[in-house]
């Protein structure tokens, strides 16, 4: 009979174990050039109001070079995104998606087209548009406690450094007399890429003066086709190795230096690795030359590209599309749930029957 003492320790090594399988699980592919702003997690609440996140809804890249995972569920549900969750209620859901196939079949003919798919994603899109301008508001006022309708620089600096933090008082003494900040070489790194974005939201006559317009521009440069611009670049810079300003596919889909430990990360680095070539080869890359231009990244990110949506529109159609109509049906895309809403709903085929 085993001893209480060997039970313990026989349990011990049991969640060791089965927490080394958990953090295995957790392992993501990423660029082998990442940007500072995504390496360091958000501190604290005020962090999150000011510094540009990477993550920007109904934008199929993130800031860092990043295919966005969650594109198609964002373009599809808009806000309704949050309400499909994986622990919900399959009924509801289908219900929800139920209601949405409605509001997308505009001729009501119990079918969607591509036409009808692009104007829904162009639709949703600007929704995400609309959401962020009116956090910006929000969060330009956390920057702007005196009121004055415009940041300044040295503004943004302390309030930044403060949530790292830093003194606030302490720092805002030593920027007035120009005093030398001792700050760490990451968020020194940080607070360079930040300054550099801040420059180029700084529309002309430039006095580094941000105003709400300009500093939504700076947080989600998605809204102003010259910080759109920027980006790209920031991205190229990132992925691009030999430093010719354009991304072939070996770069496109480089991997992290250094060496796969075990086959469950060497699965999610393949998987990384096709989900990148197929978007290189097939959408970003649009003559299929092999080469990808600044010029090539900058309409493939542009959300609010009406061709780019249309492509879009016929490529979320061909997943689903069982019967080879290029139509979408609500049995197709109840099927195939999990893409349109990240939300698998089971029994699909009784349960729509049901719901008639």
């Amino acid at each position: 009979m085993m001893s209480r003492q060997a039970f313990l320790c026989s349990l011990g090594s049991l969640y060791l174990s089965l927490l080394l399988i958990f953090l295995l699980m957790d392992v993501y592919a990423r660029p082998a050039n990442n940007s500072a702003l995504k390496e360091k997690p958000a501190d604290s609440k005020d962090e999150n109001e000011i510094l540009p996140p990477d993550h920007l809804n109904g934008v199929k890249m993130e800031m860092d070079g990043h295919l966005n995972k969650e594109f198609h569920q964002e373009v599809f549900l808009g806000k309704e995104m949050e309400e499909f969750e994986e622990d919900s209620e399959p009924r509801k859901n289908r219900k929800k998606l139920m209601v949405i196939f409605s509001k997308v079949d505009i001729n009501n003919d119990k079918k969607i087209g591509a036409k009808e798919m692009q104007r829904w994603i162009m639709e949703k899109t600007d929704e995400h548009f609309q959401e962020a301008v009116e956090e910006n508001k929000m969060h330009f006022r956390a920057v702007d406690p005196d009121g004055d309708g415009h940041v300044s620089w040295d503004e943004y600096k302390i309030k930044f450094l403060a949530s790292k933090g830093f003194d606030e008082k302490e720092i805002a003494e030593k920027i007035r007399n120009n005093e030398e900040l001792k700050i760490d070489e990451e968020t020194q790194e940080v607070l360079d890429n930040l300054k550099d974005r801040w420059y180029q939201a700084d529309n002309p006559p430039p006095d580094l003066l941000l105003n709400e317009e300009e500093f939504l521009s700076f947080l989600h440069p998605e809204h102003s086709r010259g910080m759109l611009k920027f980006m790209v670049k920031e991205i190229i810079r990132d992925l691009d190795q030999d430093g010719d300003k354009k991304l072939t596919l070996s770069e496109f889909i480089s991997l992290p230096v250094g060496t796969v430990e075990n086959q469950q990360a060497q699965d999610i680095d393949d998987d990384w690795v096709k989900d990148r070539r197929k978007e290189f080869e097939e959408v970003i890359d649009a003559n299929h030359d092999g080469i990808v231009t600044m010029e090539e990244l900058e309409e493939y990110m542009d959300p609010m590209n009406e061709y780019n949506a249309l492509n879009e529109a016929k490529q979320m159609i061909a997943v689903a599309d069982e019967n080879q109509n290029h139509h979408l049906e609500l049995e197709e895309i109840l099927k195939y749930s999990e893409y349109f809403t990240g939300s698998k709903l089971m029994d699909y085929a009784r349960n729509v029957h049901e719901e008639f």
